[in-house]
């Protein structure tokens, strides 16, 4: 006969080795989980300046440093590299996207394809335009309208608030290129005395920025010229040469601005060739990954999150030149 003290032990035995390996298999779950490498897929608009190659590396290098496998892909400045790009890392299946995007307009549709996929979007850099905001989780960048109404409260400030200027304008259609320019005419409204009386895309390279304001120089009204507000360094130097090559002293016939902050901005600045630079902060690898890892614990991000940024002037460039690290 059965002693029913001893049933009871039995099951109470058998209930805890049944804890004991559910325990051990969800430890090895998670520790599985945790050991796994985050992949991350990174569309790059291009390597159009010292800005950009400044921005592409402190994300590798900060995926390298976190141990984040990066699937990287250079766009060359064509929106449809990027599309392709972005559809190439729904197929293999990344834990994460990321890309700047070229231009606002025209995502819609890639961005549903990726939301269906289940894959989370941070925007760097860049923001889009779409109708469904939901379409990407966080946007990671700078306040594009504000460094334009930086570049004109210094140049107002310089001017004394009468100015001639020619503007070279960023890539059309892309964030920067419109919002700079918003800015910087919002400030200019409330100096009749300042106006813009040439405006053309330079692209956002040096060699562009260098042709068009070589046909600014030879235009009729050239020697009207008091300032040029270009929409990033690489114009502004691609410009100076311009200049230079015309026999016009940058900086001291025309009064220049222009916006990112590279180094060759602090070397023209220290030259006396460039007055101004505003900053546009490329370094924005740690606060990327940031995001990624917070995506993957599943802990809530900003919609927004902007970079910290400043103004320079050429009294400040020598002591500051050392400093950058782009």
């Amino acid at each position: 006969m059965d002693n029913p003290p001893n049933r009871t032990m039995i099951k109470a035995k058998m209930k805890t080795t049944l804890l004991l390996v559910t325990l051990v298999a969800v430890g090895a779950a998670h520790s599985f989980s945790a050991d796994k490498k985050i992949v991350v897929g990174f569309s790059q608009i291009g390597a159009e300046s010292g800005w950009r190659t400044a921005n592409t590396e402190s994300i590798k290098s900060e995926a390298a440093k976190r141990g984040i496998e990066l699937k990287f892909a250079d766009a060359q400045q064509k929106q449809e590299n990027q599309i392709k790009a972005l559809r190439s890392f729904i197929a293999q299946g990344v834990d994460v996207i990321a890309f700047s995007p070229v231009v606002e307009t025209g995502w819609q549709p890639v961005l549903t394809e990726i939301k269906r996929a289940k894959i989370p979007v941070i925007l760097s850099d860049r923001a889009v335009k779409v109708t469904d905001n939901s379409l990407y989780l966080t946007f990671i960048g700078s306040d594009f309208i504000e460094e334009g109404r930086r570049a004109a409260n210094w140049l107002a400030k310089a001017s004394g608030g009468k100015a001639i200027i020619v503007e070279l304008v960023g890539t059309p259609g892309s964030a920067p290129a419109i919002d700079r320019k918003k800015g910087f005419e919002e400030v200019l409204a409330k100096y009749p005395e300042m106006k813009i009386v040439k405006s053309q895309s330079g692209d956002f390279t040096r060699a562009k920025g260098k042709e068009v304001m070589e046909s600014f120089l030879k235009s009729t009204d050239a020697k009207q010229i008091t300032a040029l507000f270009a929409h990033n360094d690489d114009m502004a130097l691609g410009a100076i040469q311009a200049m230079e090559e015309a026999g016009s002293k940058p900086g001291k016939d025309i009064l220049i601005v222009s916006i990112d902050g590279v180094r060759g901005a602090f070397e023209a600045m220290a030259a006396g060739k460039l007055n101004c630079t505003v900053e546009c902060n490329p370094l924005i690898g740690p606060q990327l990954f940031d995001a990624v890892e917070a995506v993957m614990a599943k802990r809530p991000l900003p919609k927004r999150t902007t970079v910290q940024e400043g103004v320079f002037e050429q009294s400040q460039a020598a002591a500051e030149l050392p400093k950058r690290k782009y």
